[in-house]
């Protein structure tokens, strides 16, 4: 962890720093803090001013005297709400992420696509700064907003982490040397396509973790796995969380839920030359004819697009916030 990071998580609040301001209602806005700016609600005024200086925890009353509690926020705050290029994974993904690849403080981890950079900012918590980690992004879009959400919230750029512009498959043997890398993470359409180039860039036991959104995509990368001979036999899961309401005797599930987000599949690369035995199985109707195959083509699956003038202002809020907290730190330094 560098000095920006400790800074940007402890002590009393500066300017530069994003601050999570809770109403009484519950409503949550996320602020950055600029000396002599306001903060209009429907319910008053609150300077931003009353609020420098200030301990992370610290409830501040506006100037018709309602109250909010103000606290930095957590990276699982962050992320749901910074600035978006492309969608991103929620954080209940992320962690288990984490934890079935197995990223350890130290590891060579290979990323695809960085999206709005909110996986790269749990990557890079977990490898800490002995670690790398390589992204690659198609769309230099999404690239710019990434660079600039990571910089917000870190307050610099890691250096320990390099983006790619470019398809996978073609910039990875370019970038890594074989058998060099520890995980590699795939958030994409189609992660079937870049399986030769990942397969020869990790090492003997590394782990592929893809993160897939439709039962269609799950199947066929489960058999393009299944088909290399170099891997495990993969496994497969989703994660759903149901939060509670929890008020005297007052006890029950919550209304709504974070349902399927996507689905997790991980599989272990096998030495040169090794082949794996046979699981045991009962007979199962497995096989697929070539008009299955072509239904899973990335074209017929679709993809959620962001139109340009959306996704430019994206880019510039982004890139504001990112100015203003390396601004914040070459104060502080």
């Amino acid at each position: 962890m560098n000095d920006s990071q400790v800074i940007q998580n402890s002590g009393p609040f500066r300017a530069g720093d994003r601050v999570q301001l809770t109403g009484p209602k519950g409503r949550m806005n996320t602020i950055t803090l600029v000396p002599g700016e306001v903060f209009h609600t429907h319910r008053g005024i609150l300077s931003h001013d009353d609020i420098i200086g200030l301990p992370d925890g610290s409830v501040v009353t506006n100037n018709v005297g309602v109250e909010h509690l103000a606290l930095r926020p957590l990276l699982s705050d962050f992320v749901m709400s910074m600035p978006r290029g492309a969608a991103i994974i929620y954080p209940k993904d992320a962690a288990q992420i984490l934890a079935q690849a197995d990223i350890f403080p130290g590891a060579t981890v290979v990323e695809a696509g960085v999206g709005s950079g909110a996986l790269s900012l749990w990557l890079l918590r977990a490898i800490g700064p002995a670690g790398r980690l390589a992204s690659f992004e198609r769309r230099g879009e999404f690239a710019d907003v990434a660079r600039a959400n990571i910089a917000t919230f870190l307050g610099s750029d890691p250096a320990n982490w390099t983006i790619t512009l470019g398809d996978l498959a073609e910039a990875l043997p370019t970038t890594v040397e074989p058998q060099s890398v520890d995980r590699v993470v795939l958030d994409m359409l189609a992660p079937w396509e870049c399986l030769g180039a990942v397969s020869d860039a990790l090492k003997p036991g590394g782990v592929l973790l893809c993160y897939v959104a439709t039962v269609t995509q799950l199947s066929r990368v489960a058999e393009a796995i299944r088909g290399s001979g170099l891997y495990t036999n993969p496994d497969s899961n989703e994660t759903m969380i149901r939060g509670w309401h929890v008020e005297g005797l007052a006890v029950r599930p919550d209304h709504r839920m974070i349902g399927h987000t996507g689905f997790l599949i991980t599989a272990r690369r096998l030495a040169p030359d090794t082949v794996l035995p046979e699981l045991k199985r009962r007979p199962s109707k497995t096989d697929f004819a070539d008009a299955d195959v072509e239904a899973w083509t990335p074209g017929a699956l679709g993809e959620r697009s962001v139109s340009p003038k959306v996704l430019r202002k994206r880019v510039r809020a982004a890139g504001t916030g990112a100015a203003l907290s390396k601004a914040r730190d070459l104060d502080a330094g």
